[in-house]
């Protein structure tokens, strides 16, 4: 874990408009700066950065955040990388107790990503000595520019042609990172020969690994990877991310696909958001990397057996992961097409056609559970709901809606009733919606609750909460809760100073998370404090009066009965003498 006083050190020393101006052009707008959102297309500027509150805000998409959070967002690293970023542009070492922050492991890395990036500049200069491999791209419709955006290269016919690229090429380092095989008698020899390389990138833009494809179609395998390595682990890698991140922000869509080369011959062709698995199937991370960079997921296949196949396993690690506000979808190509083949025979808009409209996650689900049923007559709904109980417990708590929009399918096609379903697969049926209040009159606007006032000011002056009359806030709503933790936060000392980006990093994977994230978003423009401090005066006055008044019904409410000793009595005659010269409630 990294301390969380060297997050606070780190977002003291960023400053967040040096951070955001790396990526994205801004321009001064009074206090803060404004730009067109990275996160989605727009022509007039509704993104806004604010160097007094260390904090971003679209009006809008809803993206905000800190630093790190722009980070996270922007190059789709997790927090651990995103700090680190942050942190080597400082020069500081971030703490962790994980090998990672080891210096000598810190070292040993960073030699073995020079290593990747000599072969890469070897594969690449390779290629433009190679009519034979050049033909071969310009065969399959690939230009020039395309190759050098994917730093496309070839590995030459040679056993050692990397012993010209290391002076020591016995050097076991070379073995670590996958670029020679040392054979049963010892000879050492390179692992690609005759191939065009794909590097593979980290979200650092650091090579961290190959493919390579044959030329000559006799050879074999089709496709070589790099093996794992304490660089690259390709169950959570993905091929052209990296170059595809624009894309995928722009059209929120992502799509999976399986070969280095339909990611290529896709963007080619200006289908610029495919990724691809690194010849694996797709695994847990891999849809969990996916989920943050777009609210839509398509996975590509081809229409045969082994498509199929090849979705399910991706259906089925998807499954922990699902969201409600995210979509998953599958689009099996005709059995004579990969997506490469297609793009270059039907166009882009063709491809884009049909990925809109992809197979959705239920019906593929269902309909996969019934063609292993088919035939088996009355038994048929009984074997579907059996088939289906260990995936529907696999669903993640982010997705009740998805799971119950299935298991109203499974109801309508096995025959069961929704009920049954859930009382089978031990599901807590979601509440019905009670019934809704009448509107309010439209001349009389709805009374707001005043904790979220109360938060709203908090979150941009925190030592702030030390005035609240906390007594007299319950903390039976999320906002009240918030309120209650920074308070108690602050009171114990370990309340960072800083804008609304400190305090978002320091509740970051809290249960108030998500209540301070959706309340920041509002806190973009900036207010003037005296005014600010006149709306805080009056929300505690209105809280202490409310508090005054409900005292003092509950002791009236006892002397009608005959219960106040003279203790209770003389509290009751303070309380209405406070009441009497107190201000008014202000009237809603």
């Amino acid at each position: 874990m990294i301390p969380d006083s060297f997050i606070q050190e780190l977002l003291d020393r960023v400053d967040i408009v040096d951070v955001v101006q790396r990526y994205v052009p801004l321009k001064k707008a009074g206090a803060n700066y404004s730009a067109c959102c990275p996160f989605h297309s727009e022509k007039s500027p509704s993104f806004t950065v604010s160097p007094t509150k260390q904090f971003y805000h679209c009006f809008g998409c809803g993206a905000h955040g800190s630093a790190i959070g722009f980070i996270m967002a922007h190059q789709g690293l997790g927090f651990v990388d995103a700090v680190e970023e942050l942190a080597g542009n400082l020069g500081l070492t971030v703490p962790n107790e994980g090998r990672s922050q080891n210096p000598q492991y810190v070292e040993k890395k960073a030699s073995m990503t020079e290593l990747m990036a000599k072969a890469q500049r070897y594969y690449k200069e390779q290629l433009k000595q190679s009519p034979r491999a050049i033909d071969y791209l310009k065969g399959r419709g690939l230009t020039g520019e395309i190759a050098a955006r994917f730093g496309l290269g070839y590995a030459p016919d040679e056993w050692q042609g990397l012993a010209s690229v290391y002076p020591d090429y016995k050097s076991p380092d070379l073995a670590t990172v996958g670029l020679v095989i040392d054979n049963e008698q010892g000879r050492r020899y390179d692992r690609f020969r005759d191939r065009i390389m794909f590097p593979i990138l980290d979200a650092r833009s650091n090579v961290i690994g190959f493919g390579g494809r044959i030329i000559n179609p006799d050879d074999t395998p089709k496709y070589m990877n790099s093996p794992e390595t304490p660089l690259f682990d390709k169950g959570r890698e993905l091929y052209g991310l990296t170059q595809a991140r624009q894309a995928i922000r722009d059209t929120n869509t992502v799509i999976v696909v399986e070969g280095y080369m339909d990611v290529v011959a896709l963007a080619q062709h200006g289908v610029g958001n495919a990724v691809a698995t690194l010849g694996t199937a797709t695994t847990g991370d891999h849809v969990h990397k996916l989920m943050r960079q777009a609210e839509k997921i398509v996975f590509c296949f081809d229409g045969d057996k082994a498509g199929r196949k090849a979705a399910w396993r991706a259906l089925e690690n998807s499954l922990p992961h699902l969201a409600d506000d995210h979509s998953i979808g599958f689009l099996f190509l005709p059995p004579e097409h990969d997506p490469d083949s297609y793009v270059r025979e039907h166009g882009a808009a063709a491809f884009h056609k049909l990925a809109a409209q992809p197979t959705s996650l239920i019906e593929f689900f269902v309909r996969e559970l019934g063609n292993r049923i088919e035939g088996n007559g009355d038994d048929s709904g009984r074997l579907l709901v059996t088939e289906a109980e260990p995936l529907i417990t696999q669903f993640g708590p982010g997705a009740p809606l998805l799971r119950l929009q299935l298991l109203k399918e499974l109801a309508a096609r096995s025959g069961f009733s929704q009920a049954e379903l859930e009382a089978q697969y031990k599901i807590a049926p979601m509440a019905a919606p009670g019934r809704r209040p009448p509107p309010a009159p439209r001349n009389r606007p709805s009374a707001r609750p005043i904790e979220h006032t109360l938060l709203e000011i908090v979150l941009q002056q925190p030592t702030w909460a030390s005035r609240l009359p906390l007594e007299l806030i319950p903390d039976k709503s999320p906002e009240a809760a918030v309120l209650h933790a920074i308070a108690n936060q602050l009171e114990h000392g370990e309340l960072p100073a800083g804008g609304v980006g400190m305090l978002l990093e320091h509740f970051r994977n809290s249960p108030h998370e998500g209540v301070l994230a959706r309340f920041a978003g509002l806190l973009a423009e900036e207010i003037d404090v005296t005014e600010l401090e006149a709306v805080l005066n009056d929300a505690v006055e209105r809280i202490r009066n409310t508090g005054l008044a409900e005292e003092i019904a509950v002791l009236t409410a006892q002397a009608r009965n005959g219960g106040l000793d003279a203790a209770d009595q003389q509290r009751l005659m303070e309380l209405l003498r406070r009441k009497s010269s107190a201000k008014p409630l202000p009237s809603t």
